[in-house]
């Protein structure tokens, strides 16, 4: 028998990583690693229905002889354009083949990767950091340094940003 909450869905999840990124780049000789990710512009597509020619009416009876026709017509306009954000990143030279493994395992009890537990940072590996960090507010396939303290990966330390 379901439950209520199976036949509702998953659970909403926090935007936990919204907030880790930045649009200012690194300054140099700044401590961390960055990743570079460029956010999509935000467009608005407005349809509204525009009147070719209005209906006509019989003068003596004033039943419709012609429906009005109309037309949909379809705007867009940038809301917010396209701009590249930076956010906290592990450093390459962390990103060994055991810590690999390790995010790989975290990922697959998840449910979000069913490749094999090889330590190599692949393509079903990335795919699986977007679909982790996509619904917390960060779309990237870069692994994050807030996601991985997420996932028990990393410590936390509160001076991260």
């Amino acid at each position: 028998m379901a439950r209520a909450a199976d036949a509702a869905g998953p659970e909403p999840v926090e935007q936990s990583l919204a907030g880790e990124w930045r649009d200012t780049p690194p300054q140099p000789g700044e401590a961390g690693c960055f990743a570079r990710q460029t956010r999509p512009a935000v467009i608005e597509t407005v349809t509204e229905q525009e009147l070719v020619s209005p209906e006509v009416r019989d003068r003596a009876t004033g039943q419709v002889t012609r429906p009005a026709t109309y037309r949909s017509a379809t705007h867009q306009r940038i809301v917010e354009g396209r701009a590249d954000m930076w956010f906290p990143a592990p450093c390459p030279e962390a990103m060994s083949a055991e810590f690999v493994a390790s995010l790989q395992r975290a990922l697959q009890v998840r449910g979000l990767y069913a490749g094999p537990v090889n330590g190599v940072l692949d393509i079903p590996t990335h795919a699986a950091i977007r679909a982790y960090q996509a619904p917390r507010g960060l779309a990237s396939a870069t692994l994050s340094i807030r996601a991985a303290q997420e996932m028990g990966l990393l410590p936390w330390l509160e001076d991260v940003k």
